[in-house]
């Protein structure tokens, strides 16, 4: 059964899948690239093109989101799926994007907004401006040389409709815990694994120990730097590829950001930052 790792683009979901795939798919914990693609996207087209439907015809493509994932599941039932989306969670085309059958739970990973920004211009190649303006707007991504949309949406739009996922089947965090307290939200995760499956996930404190430090920002960068990272994106000028593990702890909007960028972020989701703390009312 599918457990969805959902978030807005740029708010952590490559570090809680690299977490998990160090944890799950490796013997002692130890991180590699690799791991990550024992974790898919949804949606992506070989999904809807083991289908065999007319994957040229977007309408057809969400009309068989749950068809696709009921391939995925067949003769796995008893088994977790992970499946990373960037997806909102909502009707597209009045086609749900997933249903009771289907799934079993989802993670979901928030970040402050305000340091979405700089992370999102850096992986589209564009000003901090465009990029501000690309949070503020109904994002989509599509599949290059696919019609295989993701329904994105706003970032409070996102956030808002993931909020609705059937409460005792949801696990959320912030994606600054993540990163402070990666020990405890580990656990924390284990735990709802445990509820979720009814089965036992007992912590090996040394593996534990290894996903931790095998995760971290630098020693990722590194990686990055010298075997390259397949999620990294091209810069649409240069043609150079962009660093996918870019400022880390640096990005900090308190520095990046300018005035007008910043309040013009909290005024369109000042309900949703208050809510989250990222802000005082």
């Amino acid at each position: 059964m599918i457990i969805w790792l959902a978030s807005y683009p740029k708010s952590g979901n490559t570090l809680l899948r690299s977490i998990l795939s160090a944890y799950f798919f490796s013997k002692d914990g130890n991180f590699d690239f690799e791991q990550l693609k024992n974790i898919k996207t949804f949606p992506r087209i070989g999904f809807f093109k083991d289908l065999g439907i007319d994957t040229n015809n977007e309408n057809e493509i969400f009309k068989n989101y749950i068809n696709a994932q009921k391939n995925l599941n067949f003769g796995n039932e008893r088994k977790i799926i992970f499946l990373k989306t960037h997806s909102s969670y909502c009707k597209i085309n009045n086609f749900p994007f997933t249903d009771s059958e289907n799934t079993l739970g989802a993670i979901y990973v928030v970040r402050d907004p305000r340091n979405i920004v700089n992370s999102l211009s850096n992986h589209f190649s564009n000003s901090i401006s465009d990029a501000t303006n690309n949070l503020l707007g109904e994002m989509y991504q599509i599949e290059e040389g696919t019609k295989c949309r993701t329904h994105i949406g706003k970032w409070n739009f996102h956030y808002n409709s993931w909020k609705n996922f059937p409460k005792k089947n949801f696990l959320f965090i912030k994606y600054e815990d993540l990163i402070l307290n990666k020990r405890d939200i580990l656990r924390k995760i284990l735990n709802f694994l445990e509820i979720l499956t009814k089965s036992k996930f007992p912590v090996d404190n040394t593996k534990l120990q290894k996903v931790i430090s095998t995760t971290e920002f630098n020693h990722m960068k590194k990686m990055e730097n010298k075997k390259g990272f397949h999620e990294a994106s091209v810069n649409t000028t240069t043609g150079k590829v962009n660093n996918f593990f870019n400022l880390g702890p640096n990005n900090d909007w308190k520095k990046l950001l300018n005035t007008e960028l910043k309040e013009k972020i909290e005024k369109s989701y000042k309900k949703e930052m208050i809510e989250l703390g990222y802000i005082k009312n």
